[in-house]
């Protein structure tokens, strides 16, 4: 590649007629670097190792073995689609084709036969507005970061001033913090009640070091007593919850901010109990928000094992067995089961958290939500990660001689590595391979079938399938073993999306 080229848009222009390509890149080769595919296998493979440099798709509809609508499938599933925008270029100008174009996500749609300035206009268009829009990204995502960074630090700062007063080391916001993560990402995994988002459980954690700020009103003899308190002196203290909700509530402004919302719910609550023995409005059961049910948790384990004026510190495990055992008042069972689960790394990221500063690792979190937003997807740095990690696979996969492979289930797509397709015969993308002959042929109709039985009962859990046969490898029969790994969606009730695999040559041990 040219240095000038380097500074050019790319157009991929993917049409079975070299005659059509030849007059779109007569038409475009001034202003734009052109690829070209002679079909719709031959786009998929280029889009599939250049998708992040590619500016715009010219995309014919009619085209042996892989049609212009299975090309757009297969970039919908690979969610290509998103970044990359599609111009459909065809003869075809039923009014079915062109809306069935649109609704696979195709921005444009030119008849033929062509007008060089409408061709350039409409692709010069297309392409200003996708750089607008990715402009706009990150113009948002600088916005959201600036925004979550210093509510962040406010929040920080504020929490600090409380212990400072409080006499507390600065660890106990670190560690309520750090514990009320991993209790709701356990909960998370294990139900959808509280139709918690990862967004709700960052809003959550970040409020929740805000659980204590009604101390600052707590007159410092009894705030700071260093013994255990009277009972004057504990309905005095109890009191912090209802004024920290207060102060919250009589803010002159930002009411309706998320923050302050669920701050206040965990300022007001954070001290109720699930058997409804709490205070200070006595809510029992689900009445209590389950940001205050969840925080309350942290704070019961952070104080139980810290070490304080009237008291030793518990160790990690009798604190549990406190916690379990309801000494400490009564938690919703689903949390304190959750508690148990997260509770062999639990010492671990409390130590992480000590040692690191708070307000850089939630930075770092922010930008990690940032970057695997599915709106904003097209960060230069994850893109550029991808790229090297695509190429490291191709590498190693070249180099291992190894038969790889990748099914997916929707849409129907068998993608072979370079290497293993010429092994096979077989073109390295092909849709619907279960329906088409040179697949079909690979393997008996007995094998096809128990190979199918075995993956149909593989599970998220055990997802690994081994099956031992005999395949028609480019006309040799040679006996195989076929190892694969079965995948699966993130959803509650996982769905199965694919396999990925290898096959090697059996040979007798």
């Amino acid at each position: 590649m040219n240095e000038k080229s380097k500074n050019k848009e790319r157009i991929l222009i993917v049409d079975d007629s070299e005659m059509n390509r030849m007059i779109l890149a007569d038409m475009l080769e001034d202003q734009y670097e052109i690829l070209e595919a002679a079909d719709g296998a031959q786009g998929i493979s280029i889009l599939k190792q250049m998708s992040s440099q590619i500016s715009l798709v010219l995309l014919d509809i009619v085209m042996p073995e892989m049609d212009g609508f299975e090309v757009l499938a297969v970039m919908n599933q690979k969610k290509w689609i998103e970044d990359v925008p599609v111009i459909m270029i065809s003869a075809e100008s039923m009014p079915s084709y062109v809306q069935r174009a649109y609704e696979m996500g195709v921005t444009d749609y030119i008849s033929r036969p062509f007008d060089s300035l409408v061709v350039q206009r409409r692709v010069i268009n297309t392409i200003m507005l996708y750089a607008k829009q990715r402009k706009l990204i990150k113009m948002v995502t600088n916005q959201m970061y600036e925004k979550e960074k210093n509510a962040s630090l406010m929040v920080t700062i504020l929490s600090h001033i409380v212990e400072f007063r409080n006499g507390e080391s600065g660890l106990h916001v670190l560690h309520i913090q750090t514990i009320t993560e991993l209790i709701l990402k356990s909960l998370l995994g294990k139900t959808d009640k509280y139709q918690l988002s990862h967004e709700d459980i960052n809003m959550i954690v970040m409020a929740s070091a805000l659980h204590d700020i009604g101390k600052i009103a707590i007159p410092s003899e009894v705030l700071n007593k260093p013994g255990r308190f009277t009972p004057e002196e504990y309905e005095v203290m109890k009191t912090h919850s209802a004024v920290g909700a207060s102060m919250l509530k009589d803010l002159p402004f930002h009411q309706e901010e998320l923050l302050v919302k669920v701050a206040y719910q965990i300022c007001r609550w954070h001290h109720e109990r699930y058997d409804g023995h709490g205070y200070p409005d006595g809510l029992k059961g689900e009445e209590i928000p389950i940001s205050a049910q969840v925080v309350s948790m942290a704070d019961v384990y952070d104080a139980l094992t810290s070490e304080r004026v009237y008291k030793k510190a518990f160790s990690h495990e009798k604190a549990l067995q406190m916690i379990q055992n309801g000494e400490c008042g009564t938690f919703n069972p689903l949390l304190v089961e959750c508690l148990l689960d997260v509770a062999d790394s639990l010492l671990e990221e409390m130590k992480a958290a000590s040692l690191n500063s708070k307000n850089e690792k939630e930075i770092r979190s922010i930008v990690d939500e940032i970057l695997h937003h599915e709106e904003l997807d097209d960060s230069n740095s994850a893109l550029h990660y991808l790229e090297d990690e695509r190429m490291k696979y191709q590498f190693y996969s070249s180099i291992s001689r190894e038969i790889q492979f990748e099914y997916t289930v929707s849409p129907a797509v068998l993608t072979l590595t370079e290497w293993s397709a010429k092994c096979l015969g077989l073109e390295e993308i092909t849709m619907d391979p279960l329906k088409k002959g040179k697949v079909l042929d690979s393997m008996s109709e007995p094998d096809r079938q128990k190979l199918q039985q075995l993956l149909r009962s593989a599970t998220p859990e055990e997802p690994d399938v081994r099956y031992r046969c005999r395949s028609n490898m480019a006309g040799k029969e040679k006996a195989i073993e076929i190892i694969c790994r079965s995948i699966w969606s993130d959803d509650e009730k996982p769905q199965y999306l694919g396999v990925i695999g290898k096959v090697l040559e059996d040979r007798p041990e």
